[in-house]
């Protein structure tokens, strides 16, 4: 039986989780502790926290959705190395512990914060490389970008916190400058990927579905009201929200795998 306590914390962590990855990502960080707390297992935690928060994205891309239209480019180059990277991020968790991937997770999220912060750097370089010899330098471009969009996409399988940062990073790379059609693009490619590694854990039978149920009633609102009203701010405003996100989740995670 699941008390009135757990209730409201799995559904007050699931909000802040939607919330968080409508805007930058990094809401797995909130979910997935809270199911540890309560009692569930990581594999399971990790599972379960996957399933919401997927589910949960139906609120972002809603209230993103004036956005499909730009980003549908963007997601035919980005679509299919993001679904075989889920899937094989998923495989990955099923078959290994992730008690040493799980010491990497402060680095990558670092690493991806201080990318994305030095995206308008990255976006220069690129463009500068591109004057000449456009095409073929163009495509290299875009063969490293769908390459790190495979790796991210297969840490995004595995465990997934702070995968909207890196997305972030990838898509700046690129030359995308939009922030809502780049939080847009991350939330739908974020969802099929981990739509993909759902599947495979409800297969590989990781879902606490009670658990499950209540956390995608939060993350639906959380997604909603995340990507909705963060449209109400400067694009200058939200990209130091994303760069403070990091930053933090990026802390947190050092504190909990090394201090604590």
């Amino acid at each position: 039986m699941i008390s009135y306590w757990e209730i409201f914390g799995l559904a007050g962590s699931a909000i802040g989780a939607g919330a968080i990855n409508a805007v930058a990502g990094g809401g797995t960080l909130l979910t997935f502790p809270t199911l540890l707390a309560f009692g569930t297992s990581p594999l399971v935690a990790n599972a379960t926290s996957t399933l919401a928060l997927v589910l949960g994205t139906s609120g972002g891309m809603f209230g993103n959705r004036r956005h499909l239209k730009a980003i549908t480019p963007w997601l035919k180059l980005f679509l299919p190395v993001s679904l075989l990277g889920g899937l094989i991020g998923s495989a990955l968790l099923t078959h290994t512990s992730n008690h040493t991937f799980s010491k990497l997770v402060p680095f990558l999220i670092l690493f991806a914060t201080v990318l994305f912060l030095a995206q308008g750097f990255f976006r220069r370089f690129a463009s500068s490389h591109l004057s000449t010899d456009g095409d073929a330098k163009s495509g290299r471009v875009y063969w490293a970008a769908i390459s790190l969009q495979f790796l991210v996409s297969i840490y995004g399988g595995y465990f997934g916190a702070g995968i909207g940062i890196l997305m972030l990073a990838t898509l700046g790379f690129v030359g995308m400058q939009n922030i809502f059609e780049m939080n847009t693009l991350k939330t739908v490619l974020g969802s099929l990927l981990n739509l993909v590694a759902a599947v495979w854990f409800i297969g590989a039978g990781l879902i606490d579905w009670r658990r499950a149920a209540i956390m995608t009633v939060g993350a639906v609102a959380g997604y909603y009201l995340g990507s909705h009203y963060s449209q109400r701010i400067s694009q200058a405003r939200i990209r130091q929200i994303i760069t403070a996100i990091g930053f933090l989740i990026s802390a947190a995670t050092f504190y909990k795998e090394f201090l604590r």
